[in-house]
């Protein structure tokens, strides 16, 4: 296809015709994309060849029975796929928040399941009249995307925005339920054990293999009686209070649980091992300093403070 002229390659697409390209390319069939669209066939058409010559390359290969990306068109839809999820979350989000005052939260799974949300009723108490948003991901988010006014994060400091705040350091310690039998007393015993790894391939998340804890007890060659990978650390954690083996834990997360006996370290202040990532507050440079944005930062520095002091009692315990 020949190229547009130099004056319509500056000119802004129409979305309207990027979202006849979305449909179309996700459901590879024009027909099924009008109809998603409500829109005519032949206006589903005539919106793609406007696009086509605005790009000057076909996106798709029309065949009789079926339609197929070319590669133009592949790596338009790579592009434009996101950002139209993107822009429609912020269009939902801006209607239901309308008037009303709001945070929104970008953290990693297991962080909201374990830490956050067991302490978020103490926020909604003192401040009822703010909704709090919660995305949960293991995506990194980007530090300009609009849709989010926070980050909570688990990263390397190298690696972290520039003005991020450290909540707490990572501390890791092999759990167990107090009923598990038999309880193991010395790290060789744990030939004999189940062992739940986390199935997560992030540079952070290499120091909470348990093959790294082997080494450092002595144990390198030891293999489990069997192992059970899972994706998140809280689904691990979920697995140690059943009963069914040990778990590597982020003890930042999971002192609560310790405290309360729900979860036992069973070889004591001599398990524990420092972790190389620590967990970090964000907040986004685009986002106003409003008024329930400063209320909800300062509440989680205030529930970090508390986990802080608690790694450090049971750090003077040891």
């Amino acid at each position: 296809m020949n190229q547009p002229p130099a004056r319509s390659r500056q000119r802004p697409l129409s979305l309207d015709s990027l979202r006849a390209f979305e449909a179309v390319a996700r459901r590879l069939s024009f027909s099924a994309a009008a109809d998603e669209l409500f829109l005519t066939q032949s206006a589903v058409s005539r919106q793609i060849k406007s696009l086509e010559g605005e790009l000057g390359a076909s996106l798709f290969n029309r065949g009789t029975r079926r339609v197929e990306l070319t590669a133009a068109g592949l790596a338009l839809q790579q592009s434009v796929e996101p950002a139209l999820e993107r822009i429609d979350r912020t269009v939902r989000h801006l209607r239901v928040a309308s008037g009303r005052r709001h945070v929104n939260v970008s953290t990693f799974a297991s962080f909201a399941t374990l830490w956050l949300m067991p302490r978020l009723a103490g926020f909604q108490r003192l401040h009822p009249d703010i909704d709090i948003r919660i995305s949960a991901t293991e995506k990194l988010v980007d530090v300009d995307d609009p849709e989010f006014d926070l980050l909570l994060r688990y990263d390397f400091q190298a690696k972290v925005p520039e003005g991020a705040e450290l909540l707490f350091d990572e501390i890791i310690s092999p759990v167990a339920s107090p009923w598990l039998q038999p309880m193991p007393t010395q790290p060789g015993d744990l030939m004999q054990q189940t062992l739940l790894e986390e199935d997560n391939h992030a540079a952070s998340s290499a120091s909470l293999r348990w093959r790294r804890w082997l080494q450092r007890h002595g144990q390198a060659q030891l293999e489990p009686k069997r192992w059970l990978y899972l994706n998140y650390t809280h689904q691990q954690v979920q697995g140690a209070l059943a009963g069914q083996g040990l778990a590597l834990a982020r003890v930042a997360m999971m002192h609560d649980a310790l405290a309360r006996g729900d979860l036992v370290e069973p070889f004591g202040a001599a398990g524990r091992m420092p972790g190389e990532a620590a967990y970090w507050l964000v907040l986004m440079p685009g986002a106003r300093l409003r008024p329930d944005l400063v209320a909800f930062a300062d509440w989680v520095r205030g529930e970090a403070s508390l986990t802080r002091a608690a790694l450090s009692a049971m750090h003077m315990s040891a």
